[in-house]
Formats: structure tokens, sequence, C-alpha cells
């Protein structure tokens, strides 16, 4: 198992100078800290940019640098030994890009004087394999918010919590965490909502599950802290009632995050494989999938 990377991931340095923000550095860093903690090999891609022009160097587009000749004929060779690779091994998770990028942009890219939409030059040449933003692949500490009052809401939480660790999320489940409604005198519910409270700010995304005909109110207590400290916001509701013609549940919740109406629809919204994988999942357990 292992994915492939833009080698700036682990060496900065081979970015253009100025342009490497700590937050870009916290997110490499996170990056590799989720491929090590589940065993996932780290395969670094070669720098196109870096061999055709050297560093250090200023920041620039593409085009007046790097749409030549030259550069083509440099990435054809390039991209035979990548896929050199990709045949010895077998194919990747994922290619990890890092967006505004000329080369290496997955989301967007710097062709000229603005950042098209799109992958860049060099990843484009890879467009059957999934490519995932450096700051997408390193939000992968999840909190899990979610009603678990009932033996189904448990089993749920527990199901949902197994496909994302499936996908490589470390997963915090408050049901996990002490909070099974055993032991409620005073004192242990400030010690727990003091634990939960800390699990929710050291997460990268707190995924919320919002079925119901209202949302549960601490649940929705949940979301609002994470959305109140910039921490992103990921809903799932399974139920098909609605609250009106434009809500499917409460407008604050709705328009604070995306919401997801399967289990696949979240893994994408995370940036995981989607419906894809979820399908894969219902045909090894011969379980009913959720739609």
């Amino acid at each position: 198992m292992y994915v492939l990377a833009a080698p700036c991931i682990l060496d900065p340095t081979l970015r253009a100078e100025g342009i490497t923000s700590d937050e870009d550095r916290a997110a490499f860093a996170r990056a590799l800290e989720r491929c090590a903690a589940f065993g996932i090999e780290v395969v670094l891609l070669p720098c196109p940019e870096t061999l055709h022009l050297g560093r250090p160097r200023p920041p620039g587009p593409l085009r007046g640098r790097l749409d030549t000749p030259a550069f083509g004929a440099l990435l054809d060779r390039l991209e035979e030994e990548v896929r050199a690779v990709i045949a010895d091994r077998g194919p990747p998770l994922c290619i990890i890009g890092v967006d505004s990028s000329p080369c290496c942009g997955v989301n967007r890219h710097f062709h000229d004087e603005d950042r098209r939409p799109g992958r860049g030059v060099w990843l484009a040449r890879f467009p059957g394999i999934r490519a995932v933003d450096v700051k997408t692949f390193a939000r992968y500490r999840v909190y899990l918010a979610a009603p678990l009052f009932s033996a189904a809401e448990r089993a749920f939480n527990l199901r949902l919590a197994r496909f994302l660790r499936g996908r490589h999320h470390r997963v915090a489940l408050p049901q996990e965490l002490g909070d099974e409604g055993s032991v409620r005198d005073e004192g242990e519910l400030c010690r727990l909502y003091e634990r939960l409270r800390t699990e929710i700010e050291s997460a990268d995304v707190l995924v919320a599950v919002i079925d119901g005909a209202d949302a549960d109110s601490g649940t929705a207590w949940e979301m609002g802290y994470a959305a109140g400290r910039g921490i992103p916001v990921v809903a799932l509701r399974t139920d098909f009632r609605r609250v009106g013609a434009h809500e499917r549940v409460n407008l604050m919740l709705e328009c604070s995050s995306p919401v997801a109406g399967s289990f696949g629809e979240l893994a994408a919204l995370l940036g995981d494989e989607g419906e894809r994988e979820e399908k894969k999942d219902y045909q090894a357990s011969g379980k009913a999938m959720l739609v």
C-alpha cells in the first residue's frame, strides 16, 4: 500500500522561494503523519520543475517558463519512469499533490497570471489515478458527533467509525471515550465534557450525524463549537424526511457544513474514494448498503 506524492511534501526547499507558509509545512507534516500511522508507504514523484529550472528559483506560472518543447520532453521521460514504478508495484491509493503548483496542482494550477481549475501539467499526465491536495489529505483526525442513546444509534456509529477508519482516518467516537450513559454524576459529566471538548479542538474535521426529525442537541452543539473554532464540519443525513421545501433539517446546520446523504458521499466530501468504495464494502459484506 503506497501513495505517490509531490516531493516538496518531504522537502519544501524544492518549491519556489518564498511560497511555503507555516500552514503549508504543518499540512505536509500531517500528511506524512497519516501515512506513518496507517502503514502507507510514501513514494516520491520526481520534481520536473526543479529538474528543469533548478533551485533556488522565483515563483512563476507555467506559461512562459515551462511550456517549452524541452520541458515537454522531460515530462515524457519522467512519466515513463513513474509508469514503470506503477507497473511494478500496482496502482497507488492516490497521488498527493500541492494546489496552485503549475506542475503538481490538483484542483487548480498556476497557468498564467491566474490560477486555473484542474490539475497541473505534471499530474495531468496521470488522469486515471485519483489525486488529492495535500491539505485535504492532511485532514485525517475525525471527531464523530452523533446521538448515542439507543442500541441502534450506537451500532450505526460503530459502523460509520469502522468505515472511516478503513479509509485511514483516526476517529474519536464519544461512546468509545466514556460517553456511554452508565455514569452520570456531576463530576463525571464535567470531566467527560472537558475530554470531548479537547477531542474536538484537536480534530482536523468534525463529522456529524444529523438524522432524525431534528438533529440531536448535543451533536448540534458540537457542530457549532467546531465551526466557531474554524474546524471544518461535514454532516451525514440519511433520513429522507425534510423540515421544509428548502431545508432538510435545519438551516444553521446545513449552511455551516456540506451534507452527505450516504457513506459514499461522505467519503467523497472528505477527499476519499466515494461511491465506488462504498459499493465494494457492500459487495464484500453482503449486508444492506446505506443509500
